[in-house]
């Protein structure tokens, strides 16, 4: 209704433009829905925007305005409203035909053409398979995920990516860290080091290891730890400590073996992490090996390409992109003085790579500590030559979980986190992905656990659910009484709708595909959540106010076509988040 409402305010201002009662240019209009419906349904304040370049008062363009509109069968009335806001009222029998539509279009209700067909490719989650995903990785798996949905909604091709970081130290300490894990399941005295992974999942590839190979990969403690730079607790640095011991790990179990550790740590937290995310009901297009980017050799081709453009040079052996020509506050290296290509480096190749697929537009879903990360990587962009505008990084801050009122610790590296199976266990993927999307995505999130598992009116998921599955209560009820449900009787008497709680109602599902087009456009999920507790909120007000099934016919199956559009707007809302529609709770 709003893109009608707008396509009749632009054709109004056009006709005053091409006639020259307006001497302005085309502007931004603006629709509001009005909070008090005394002052109609929708507000427009295009008037008093044009007043100042058309050198006109407000009210005066506003009444211009008013009487260049084409006629419309949706408008009952349009006022002039304060310092020249334009107020529209729109006729009941336009906003009871939303049933209509609501019933023609089921599912694809809320759906739109927007976006056209354009080609977005979307990242998220990628965190190393280094361990399983705990409730932090949570967060960015249900933001992305539902984003996709909404973006798919209103036409969008949608590519969801896991960047898989298969590469570099953290996997090397990894596959160290089950290395010494399998030492000492064979009583070899090592002493653990402080920057290892100490999660229980490493034992689970120690044991592959010993079915498979049993002592074959065994060395001696001495051989291990003998020559060791010292460890954080002994006073030392923990990195160096660390990379010495990969080095050991390497030299002493030789290519093949540490190549069997390393992928055999690699897929099986990989194949863990696929499964819990298939299990939250987050799926991928692709996974993009890290590694891939070195097999085709786009590494070294993004660090050509930057030198040829200049925006690299050679200092004490090393190569250093010029960020700083960017705004950055230093200058970054891309290849070390031994001829390891960074992270960083991966990055630009990984981005490099995204644009080269053609991509009308390319969303990152990141952790906010990543933030400075940003104009780094867009710095890179710019110089390959590419519009960076085409990247949007979206990032999602920490959630921190609450049991029984307390704050839940926890610590990656550690061993001691909450995992993302752990939570769905505990609370249900529905509460899961509803919670994780209640809020911004830049906003901090408290995730009570306690009232994601609540039955009751204050735990938002459950509320809504309810909703739908008291409707399909009252037809169950209608069965038992014997009583059929006609659609088209109810359609044809939608004028009997006048109360306050239906007119709420059809006002509510008016609303819903404008909420989901905003919702996409601005990568706003939780405008979904807020929509759909707003719509069970009035459906539950108008159940406790009145009966459904009366004995007027045309009443009974007025209400009750009412309430079947009001049970599938909620189906379709939930179903962009990820959460199912009970018919029973």
């Amino acid at each position: 209704m709003k893109d009608a409402l707008q396509q009749l305010i632009s054709q109004a201002i056009q006709s005053l433009i091409d006639n020259g009662s307006l001497a302005v240019e085309m502007p931004v209009i603006k629709i509001d829905r009005t909070r008090d419906k005394s002052h109609g349904d929708f507000a427009v304040n295009v008037a008093m925007l044009l007043a100042k370049p058309a050198r006109k008062s407000p009210r005066d363009i506003a009444a211009q305005i008013i009487d260049a509109l084409p006629g419309s069968d949706f408008i009952e009335k349009v006022e002039i409203a304060g310092p020249g806001f334009i107020n529209f009222y729109v006729s009941s029998d336009s906003i009871q035909d939303v049933v209509n539509t609501v019933l023609e279009q089921n599912d694809q209700y809320g759906s739109s053409n927007k976006g056209a067909g354009k080609s977005v490719q979307l990242e998220f989650v990628s965190a190393n398979p280094t361990g399983p995903l705990h409730v932090g990785h949570g967060r960015g798996a249900a933001y992305g995920a539902t984003l996709a949905n909404l973006l798919r909604a209103i036409g969008y091709k949608v590519h969801n990516e896991y960047y898989v970081n298969d590469a570099g130290r953290q996997m090397d300490i990894l596959a160290t860290s089950v290395w010494l894990r399998y030492l000492e399941s064979h009583q070899v005295a090592i002493v653990f080091p402080a920057n290892a992974y100490k999660g229980d999942y490493i034992h689970d590839v120690v044991a592959e290891i010993t079915n498979e190979h049993g002592d074959a990969y065994l060395a001696t403690a001495q051989e291990v730890m003998s020559d060791l730079p010292a460890d954080e607790p002994d006073g030392g640095d923990k990195e160096l400590h660390i990379d010495a011991l990969i080095i050991k790990a390497k030299n002493l179990l030789g290519d093949n073996r540490y190549r069997y550790v390393f992928e055999l740590a690699l897929n099986s937290i990989l194949d863990d992490i696929r499964d819990d995310l298939s299990g939250f009901g987050v799926n991928y297009d692709e996974w993009y090996s890290e590694r891939s980017l070195m097999d085709k050799g786009l590494v070294n081709k993004g660090i050509e390409r930057l030198r040829e453009s200049d925006h690299v040079y050679e200092q004490k052996g090393a190569l250093w992109f010029r960020s700083t020509a960017f705004g950055d506050d230093k200058d970054r290296v891309v290849q070390r003085d031994n001829g390891q290509t960074t992270y960083f480096a991966s990055d630009i190749a990984y981005h490099m790579d995204k644009f080269d697929r053609g991509y009308d537009q390319i969303i990152d879903v990141w952790g906010s500590d990543h933030h400075g990360y940003v104009p780094r990587v867009k710095a890179a962009l710019t110089a390959l030559g590419n519009n960076a505008e085409v990247l949007d990084v979206l990032l999602v801050q920490f959630a921190n979980l609450y049991r029984g009122g307390e704050k839940v610790q926890m610590s990656t590296r550690s061993g001691s986190f909450v995992t993302l199976r752990e939570l769905r266990e505990e609370v249900g993927s529905d509460a899961a992905r509803f919670f994780y999307v209640m809020r911004k995505c830049e906003q901090h999130l408290d995730f009570d656990l306690d009232l994601a598992k609540s039955k009751s009116s204050e735990n938002p998921v459950y509320y809504i659910q309810y909703a739908h599955a008291r409707i399909c209560s009252i037809f169950r009820q209608l069965e038992e009484k014997s009583l059929t449900f006609e659609q088209m009787n109810g359609l044809e008497n939608l004028s009997l709708l006048t109360e306050a709680h239906e007119k709420e109602i059809l006002q509510q599902l008016a609303k819903y595909p404008e909420v989901v087009n905003v919702a996409a456009t601005q990568h706003e999920p939780h405008l979904i959540a807020h929509y759909l507790r707003e719509l069970a909120n009035a459906l539950h007000t108008y159940y406790n106010a009145h009966h459904f099934i009366v004995d007027d016919a045309k009443l009974r199956n007025a209400r009750l076509v009412l309430i079947v559009a009001t049970r599938q707007v909620i189906k379709n809302g939930l179903a962009l988040l990820g959460v199912s529609a009970p018919d029973e709770m």
